[in-house]
């Protein structure tokens, strides 16, 4: 990336900013060394300039290298008297990129984005996302036990207005800005389900995240299943998960049922040390640059268990879920049960610019162990179980996880024959089947199972 010398920390998800991100802040100087623009404004808009200029990675079709020039040339002729024109020259600037991912963050929406990672927030619990094709807001998922959440707001429902403003050609930080509010005030949101309009009133509260959720289940032959609800890859999410297998080995199960869905993501790094607490060998994530593969990460021998083990997905699983879920998928580790996932596979580097402002810009996509790219197409179970709508609206928050869950009974009766076929997980998986050369190119199979 940039330069050894910048602390940095990564976020993979699609909360209010979302998606994964490098966090740094960084001086930045023009093409050919030359001196920075001194004036304030200017200054902000041609580190913007500049950044998308060096790491941009293009998956629109819409950047070209000397219209950029051009367009730079073009903004700094102009004069700005405020912050804020200069501000809407770069949104536009971005805008002309047509890569909703790509995009300014003024002081407070990159406080903002802060916030959706530590652990906690003020508002109605909904994780948003632009919609890729439609430029429509829709709902990730609700936050689990979240005002939206027991009102029964759903995964991809349109957001069509806030208190009766028109969400049309909104972002994601405007939405935002009109959601979060002081708690016990109320937001009225219309949504669009399956064409329908939906009409609810949420009053606001303060929302802890917390990111795991344990049990033990026994299954009618007596085997012992340890069953982990992950919601979300924050900052408390490596430590809880650490504390639930250490836990839950203790006590002696046979296998593991991890449920990753409606989980929309967070922290990478989270990711890459949950998967290190299944896994103990193999590549867990690529990242892929427009110069080529510039980062691997892989297990490292530490893994708390080697028991069997499923994963619960959905379309509300997105982006650190499904780092997880197909780095465990395509090493043998785990067998996937529910639906596909949500597809955010793009690596978004969010900046931090010298007035305090910010952008996010694209600068890669991230590869499965066995090269397959995640953006649009998703994670694809092994085992395909859709949960009904009706089921879905009746489902209690306890009764996830239990016999009451369609999908987790499915998940459980192939933990049991993975179990009773399988023994342990050591004869169930090859780890040295995910490797760099395997990241580095996409091999036929990849191709036919994307």
């Amino acid at each position: 990336m940039m330069g050894a010398s910048r602390s940095v920390a990564v976020l993979v998800g699609l909360s209010a900013c979302a998606a994964t991100a490098v966090l740094a802040r960084e001086v930045v100087t023009p093409p050919g060394g030359s001196s920075r623009i001194s004036d304030s404004p200017k200054e902000v808009i041609d580190q913007t300039w500049q950044i998308v200029f060096r790491d941009y990675l293009d998956t629109t079709g819409k950047y070209n290298d000397e219209r950029w020039r051009k367009l730079r040339r073009d903004v700094l002729a102009k004069s700005y008297g405020s912050s804020k024109e200069a501000y809407d020259a770069i949104r536009g600037m971005l805008g002309s990129l047509d890569d909703p991912y790509t995009r300014f963050l003024d002081p407070r929406e990159f406080k903002e984005m802060q916030i959706d990672t530590s652990g906690e927030l003020s508002g109605v619990g909904i994780q948003l996302s632009l919609d890729k094709e439609t430029k429509e807001l829709v709902v990730v998922s609700p936050i689990e036990g979240s005002p939206a959440s027991r009102a029964g707001v759903q995964p991809k429902d349109v957001i069509t207005a806030i208190d009766g403003k028109s969400t049309k050609g909104m972002s994601t930080e405007d939405a935002v800005k009109l959601i979060r509010g002081q708690a016990g005030t109320a937001v009225k949101l219309t949504l669009r389900r399956k064409g329908q309009p939906v009409e609810l009133s949420l009053t606001r509260e303060r929302i802890e995240l917390h990111a795991v959720e344990h049990q033990i289940n026994t299954t009618g032959d007596g085997l012992k299943v340890g069953y982990i609800r992950l919601k979300q890859f924050n900052a408390n999410a490596t430590k809880d998960m650490r504390a639930a297998l250490k836990e839950i080995e203790s006590k002696g199960v046979d296998g593991y049922v991890l449920d990753l869905r409606s989980n929309p993501g967070g922290l990478l790094m989270a990711s890459i040390e949950i998967a290190r607490q299944w896994l103990n060998e193999g590549t867990i994530v690529s990242t892929k640059t427009r110069d080529g593969i510039t980062d691997v990460k892989k297990a490292n021998g530490r893994a708390l268990t080697t028991k069997p083990l499923v994963i619960l997905v959905n379309e509300g699983s997105a982006s650190a879920s499904e780092i997880l879920s197909g780095a465990l998928q395509d090493n043998n580790r785990a067998v996937l049960v529910g639906q596909k996932t949500f597809g955010k596979g793009l690596v978004q580097s969010v900046r931090g610019l010298s007035d305090g402002s910010g952008m996010t810009v694209t600068i890669a996509k991230y590869l499965t162990p066995r090269g397959r790219d995640i953006h649009k197409h998703g994670i694809a179970p092994d085992v395909a179980v859709k949960m009904g709508e009706q089921e879905a609206q009746r489902l209690k928050l306890e009764d996830l996880g239990t016999r009451k869950d369609s999908q987790y009974r499915v998940a459980e009766s192939t933990l049991v024959k993975r179990v009773r076929t399988a023994g342990t997980v050591e004869k169930a998986y090859n780890p040295t089947s995910a490797n760099v050369p395997a990241a580095t190119s996409v091999a036929p199979a990849a191709q036919s199972n994307p």
